[in-house]
């Protein structure tokens, strides 16, 4: 089907959250505390709808029901991914996520959540936590009852494009002055370590350390891959990463780019610029979904996008 989905943002204010996703994408927010916008969502939690076309109003989900040809006859009970950008005007809690096999016995069937994120912006010194210093689970179990937090954790500097993944088991946090992409599988499970005693409505947020412990890999080993970028004529490609859940490839387009959408669905995110898919005008926040059968799109403008598939 040559039909461009283009999908309808859901967004989502967070005590950690601001203004930067409306600073930098224009989007209308809903406050002063908006920390998400899912841009690519089938969760129960955050379902986007269908923006115009054929199905407008729809959700994703339900196209993910009503026409699995869609996307190829892909299997599975739900729509497999979901991208956020997410703004972080304060430190996100730690936290951990635990693998599918974990989540199903644990977290009432739902998937685990690897997750990947591509740095679009952050002030000058910014910083985030990815792993752990901790050598055994006792050494882990003692540092995280103790809260010995600037000795466990494993802070990382941070500028725009910097890209990291996020396997399961991974002790992590976007902190404050942060602009990014994530893209992950199709869950909201998250145990929390640590909330630096914030008390939003009077109330502390729920940690779950049984679950942390049991899901945290230790130590800590850093995950392989490297990006490596291509430049062609009208366009660079960066490929950023592949693994058992999805593919990411950044382009900047100069000019031109044909895009052959081979792939069960494409999900295609506009990071910063503006042009148009096959005369559909785009610009920086919009996220649109080539279905199967697409074939080639003629991507045209001055424009980042990032791209993941299954």
């Amino acid at each position: 089907m040559r039909e461009i989905i283009r999908l309808e943002p859901v967004f989502k204010q967070m005590v950690w959250g601001g203004a930067g996703l409306r600073d930098h994408f224009g989007y209308e927010l809903p406050g002063e505390d908006t920390g998400e916008a899912w841009v690519a969502s089938a969760h129960p939690q955050g379902d986007c709808r269908i923006a115009e076309g054929r199905f407008a109003g729809k959700t994703l989900s339900w196209l993910w029901k009503e026409h699995r040809e869609l996307f190829g006859g892909a299997k599975g009970e739900e729509f497999p991914l979901l991208v956020k950008f997410i703004d972080a005007k304060e430190d996100l809690s730690i936290q951990v996520h635990p693998d599918d096999a974990y989540a199903r016995v644990h977290a009432d069937g739902a998937r685990g959540k690897y997750e990947c994120w591509y740095i679009l912006d952050c002030k000058e010194g910014a910083d985030i936590i990815v792993g752990h210093k901790a050598r055994t689970k006792e050494e882990l179990e003692q540092m995280i009852g103790k809260e010995q937090w600037e000795d466990f954790l494993n802070v990382r500097p941070i500028h725009p494009g910097d890209f990291f993944q996020i396997p399961p088991g991974t002790v992590h946090a976007i902190r404050n002055g942060t602009l990014l992409i994530e893209i992950q599988q199709n869950s909201a499970v998250t145990y929390r370590l640590y909330d630096y005693g914030r008390m939003p409505g009077g109330k502390p947020r729920e940690l779950h350390l049984a679950q942390a412990m049991d899901v945290i890999g230790c130590p800590y080993v850093e995950s392989e891959g490297a990006t490596e970028t291509f430049h062609k004529e009208g366009y660079d490609r960066t490929f950023l990463a592949a693994c058992p859940f999805f593919t990411v490839e950044k382009y900047v387009v100069r000019t031109a780019l044909s895009l052959s959408q081979e792939d069960p669905f494409l999900l295609l995110c506009v990071i910063d610029g503006e042009g148009a898919v096959d005369g559909t005008e785009i610009q920086k926040g919009d996220c649109l979904l080539l279905p199967a059968g697409y074939g080639t799109a003629k991507i045209k403008g001055s424009l980042s996008i990032v791209t993941a598939h299954i």
